[in-house]
């Protein structure tokens, strides 16, 4: 049953649970590829990809026709771990098939912070211990646990007491590494910090993190939830420091554009979940089918295309045309892209000016003052181009 538009709009901020005093409202009708349409007909160039999801672009066919052979077969069968479903079985397989030997199992979840709570009680259940290490600017998710591990105050004050025993420290300091000791059951860390504003680790301070982790007996859990598949220029971005996590966090494009996270590490660690106690970890939903068969049809599709070889060459051109008095500055690490302002303010005006000339774009959680740019994989040099004059324009606005 189709609303009409006020109707709908009405609606939604009566029984729609809100997450902000003034949410875009955007009322959305259809996407496809690159570009989002609203009921009034409006077209807007997706520069946010649905916070780095759609990194093959809405509603590509091939994913699109997965999920209707799916629905033909089953949907939900039983929980979790239970019964030998396809769907599942074939998507493990491929992603192990495209990590290293020591990633080969995959738990999957409903979201990247239920992947994060798995690998804290997997990690304290390997080692025995309970003591965690993040970062500050870090964002895991916002579950009660992942809130734990949530690197900014603001956040974390209204929902204590959290959990116990979790140190922040400052993402690529030598004093983080200090901290991490023989009471460390496992260290989180963003590859490439996204919340803050697009901060990239110093190559041989993350080494020298995994060296600490190896040392202290602490595992290594980096999650790549939205820098993953492609969205780097490599497939997976820890590639780009030669460092291998013990424990791989995913979600966003996992599924694909449906809902699905994982936590991934060696059959001998994820084995310790099975006894003592039996279900050490269960869900309901986690590494639902249709979620599954979605998923699998978009990594081949991102495997077969040339675009992640592509996605250098795209941040370039970007970096290349946002050149203005206004910009702070631009920081980037593959097509995940954060421009920076002089203030939220000035920032906000400029995201609510896009918005209205047709480009979808927000700020980042933990710098409200920089632009968000995580667009699909697919993007064409035409579409950014016009995304990035119409970027330029907006902050010209009086």
């Amino acid at each position: 049953m189709k609303m009409n538009i006020s109707e709908a709009r009405r609606l939604f901020f009566r029984h729609v649970a809100q997450t902000s005093p003034s949410p875009l409202g955007l009322e959305i009708d259809k996407a496809e590829g690159v570009y989002l349409y609203d009921t009034s007909g409006k077209t807007y160039l997706d520069l946010i990809g649905g916070i780095s999801v759609a990194n093959t672009g809405h509603r590509h066919p091939a994913v699109i026709q997965a999920i209707r052979d799916q629905l033909d077969r089953y949907l939900h069968v039983m929980v979790y771990g239970e019964l030998i479903q396809s769907p599942q079985v074939q998507y493990a397989t491929l992603l192990a098939a495209h990590l290293p030997p020591s990633l080969n199992t995959v738990y999957f979840t409903n979201s990247g912070a239920e992947a994060a709570e798995g690998a804290m009680k997997l990690a304290k259940r390997v080692t025995g211990r309970t003591g965690i290490v993040a970062f500050h600017r870090s964002y895991h998710g916002s579950t009660q646990g992942a809130l734990s591990l949530m690197g900014d105050e603001y956040w974390r004050n209204a929902f204590r007491p959290l959990l116990p025993g979790i140190l922040h420290e400052e993402y690529n300091s030598a004093a983080a590494l200090e901290v991490i000791s023989n009471n460390t059951a496992c260290v989180f860390a963003e590859t490439v910090q996204a919340e803050s504003g697009v901060h990239a680790p110093d190559p041989q301070w993350l080494k020298r993190l995994r060296d600490k982790c190896r040392e202290t007996g602490a595992l290594l859990v980096l999650d790549e939830i939205q820098v993953g598949f492609g969205r780097t220029g490599v497939l997976w971005g820890f590639s780009r420091f030669d460092v291998v996590p013990d424990i791989l966090l995913l979600g966003k494009a996992l599924g694909g554009g449906l809902p699905m996270g994982a936590f991934i590490a060696d059959q001998s660690l994820m084995a310790t979940l099975t006894d003592q106690p039996v279900l050490g970890h269960i869900t309901t939903f986690g590494g639902h089918p249709v979620c599954c068969a979605a998923g699998l049809a978009s990594l081949q599709v991102l495997l077969q295309q040339g675009w992640i070889e592509e996605v250098g060459k795209k941040e370039e051109l970007f970096r290349r045309l946002l050149v203005h008095p206004a910009i702070r500055a631009v920081r980037s690490c593959g097509l995940l892209i954060a421009v920076e302002f002089g203030s939220s303010d000035e920032c906000k005006r400029i995201v609510d000016a896009c918005i209205r000339k047709g480009v979808l774009t927000d700020w980042f959680l933990f710098a409200p003052e920089c632009l968000r740019i995580a667009p699909p994989l697919t993007i064409t040099d035409q579409q950014i181009g016009f995304a990035c004059e119409i970027i330029l324009s907006a902050i010209s606005e009086s």
